[in-house]
């Protein structure tokens, strides 16, 4: 039977559900092959760090041994990448940052070898990479997107917002809340200099609606920009509406193209009351703003936040601002080891 014939075949009842449910079974067991073969090739570069550790330290071995062991290697695996002198130098670094083998089963064990690179080229603390080694697994970031996140400070700038959740919010959601907003938040993906209009900037994330969505974190979800509303007959157009998938809630943000002013909020509190009214589901949580400024003054802020009853944020955000300098290491670039792991000399 051809393969033509297979498909215009009838299947029985409930086929489609079991081939579905099969599909899943399968492409589950692919991913669990994957990160399996990914924690013992973790572990087996781990192993072989710690004994180049110990032998050196116990025998007095200098470092030509390792360019030796890497032409042996390479000699007896030559179907394998990875046993290049400098990638066996990864391996000892990686070894000495994480002296206890459990650390390999953990967060770390679970990423691939050129995110723990990164982990170990760009930050200088154990905490620091086993932050980062979770949000990447947490979010599904890629290599280059945990460099780039490493480098705006992405852990470090969350929950900094100025916000009333706590007074406005029950536990844990305030908490989460919180969590889920940053300060400031960097736009230097947008490409705009620092006297942009507020207009402007809303025109441009919404064109760069990705990044901003990488900017935000996972979590938040695009409903529309200058969304209107009608209430009493006049017209009221929201800047930026989302929907956070984990708060349940809607989150309305405002942008100001300058410095915060207590007035501000009372326009934002109108705009949470229409969407709570208006376009709030009843088992949704209440609607959270975000009040986004250029720069703000964090005494009046919390001043400002005092008397509110409705659950808002204040954080700036930064349109063009240079990168921290890159942290010294000793280790080299990540397209040197990209080089390396592909067979060529860095």
């Amino acid at each position: 039977m051809s393969d033509t014939q297979v498909s215009l075949m009838q299947p029985p009842e409930g086929y489609g559900d079991w081939l579905a449910a099969l599909k899943k079974r399968i492409h589950t067991a692919q991913q669990k092959a994957t990160l399996a073969v990914n924690r013992e090739l973790v572990l087996l570069y781990w192993q072989i760090g710690r004994d180049i550790l110990a032998r050196q330290a116990e025998q007095g071995w200098g470092a030509k041994v390792i360019e030796r062991l890497a032409h042996d290697l390479r000699n007896a695996f030559p179907e394998m990448k990875g046993f290049s002198r400098t990638n066996l130098l990864y391996m000892r670094s990686f070894a000495e940052a994480w002296p206890d083998e459990h650390i390999v089963q953990q967060a770390v064990g679970q990423l691939p070898w050129g995110h723990n690179l990164v982990l170990l080229g760009k930050l200088k603390t154990a905490k620091e990479r086993l932050a980062y080694a979770q949000k990447t697994l947490e979010h599904g970031w890629s290599r280059n997107v945990l460099v780039m996140q490493i480098e705006t400070r992405f852990i470090e700038r969350q929950g900094n917002a100025i916000t009333n959740f706590e007074q406005c919010l029950p536990r844990p959601e305030s908490d989460l809340a919180r969590e889920s907003l940053k300060d400031p938040y960097r736009f230097d993906f947008l490409g705009l200099g620092d006297e942009a209009q507020e207009r402007e900037i809303e025109h441009a994330l919404v064109r760069h609606v990705t990044e901003f969505l990488l900017e935000l974190e996972a979590g938040f979800a695009f409903v529309g920009k200058q969304v209107h509303l009608e209430v009493g007959g006049d017209d009221f157009f929201l800047d930026l509406l989302f929907y956070h998938l984990t708060l349940r809630c809607y989150v309305v943000i405002e942008l100001k193209a300058g410095d915060f002013k207590p007035e501000h909020l009372g326009q934002l509190g109108f705009y949470l009351t229409a969407v709570d009214r208006q376009v709030k589901a009843a088992e949704d949580q209440p609607t959270i703003g975000l009040l986004l400024c250029k720069s703000k003054n964090k005494v009046v802020a919390e001043y400002a936040l005092g008397d509110k009853t409705q659950p808002m944020g204040i954080a700036e955000y930064k349109l063009r601002e240079a990168l921290p300098e890159t942290l010294e290491a000793s280790l080299p670039s990540i397209e040197q080891i990209e080089r390396e792991l592909d067979g060529g000399e860095a």
